[in-house]
């Protein structure tokens, strides 16, 4: 990543030819980017297929915004790289940059999840957003302080706050964020971690996003309900100064 046009990169373990129609189809786009909201499919129209460049031969792609998708076939797998605008380019949104950045982050590990572990099939979503007590976290939250210091590849188990035993393995370790598998949901993916400082934000807060896979309507219901619970409880975050 460089300070004036990052980029983002994950490895996923399938060919280019099978990572480009996850950039291309609607219905597959959805298996990953974003989470289950009213306007999640007006929101992919308007990115992935509205005023953007493609180059299928290169297995490239600009989105609306002027992030560019590229991928790279090495030793098997495929680096999908997201190379963002540099921030002075678009000063209308650049109280929104760094979230966009993180956004991008999160959904890569959602893209290559769901494809390594899932052929990219239907999921579920809960997504859960907003701010937080002084020095504290997603995380801390969730009960799972134990994940401090883990690294990619760690097993843990912990039983969270939210009543559920986690276990699985940790996918991946941002400055941010992080996600981990969780094992009896499917496995499903659990992201969590900061929500960066700006204009509407002047204390950051905290985001959380769960991709579950093959619950039933009345499984995923009562985890919704339960999880959505437990965060309206959570201790009231300071007024913004």
């Amino acid at each position: 990543m460089t300070d004036t046009q990052p980029a983002i990169e994950v490895s996923v373990a399938a060919a280019p030819s099978v990572v480009w129609p996850a950039l291309r189809d609607p219905a597959l786009i959805r298996r990953w980017h974003g989470w289950d909201y009213d306007g999640l499919d007006a929101e992919i129209q308007e990115i992935y297929l509205g005023e953007v460049v493609e180059d299928p031969a290169s297995y490239s792609l600009v989105v609306s915004g002027g992030d560019r998708f590229s991928l790279h076939e090495h030793e098997g797998t495929t680096i999908v790289r997201i190379t963002r605008p540099r921030r002075d380019s678009i000063p209308d949104a650049a109280d929104w940059y760094d979230d966009v950045t993180e956004g991008w982050t999160t959904f890569l590990q959602f893209l290559k999840f769901g494809i390594e572990q899932h052929g990219l099939g239907d999921r579920r979503t809960l997504f859960l957003e907003g701010p937080v007590a002084q020095g504290d976290s997603a995380q801390h939250l969730l009960g799972l302080d134990k994940l401090t210091g883990s690294r990619r590849g760690d097993h843990y188990s912990a039983v969270s706050t939210t009543g559920d035993l986690l276990s699985g393995v940790v996918c991946f370790v941002g400055e941010h964020q992080i996600a981990v598998s969780v094992d009896d949901l499917g496995p499903g993916l659990l992201q969590f971690g900061e929500q960066p400082v700006n204009s509407a934000r002047p204390n950051g807060g905290a985001q959380i996003l769960l991709a579950v896979y093959g619950l039933d309507d009345e499984e995923f219901s009562e985890l919704e309900e339960r999880w959505k619970e437990w965060w309206q409880a959570r201790p009231p975050a300071e007024p913004a100064t």
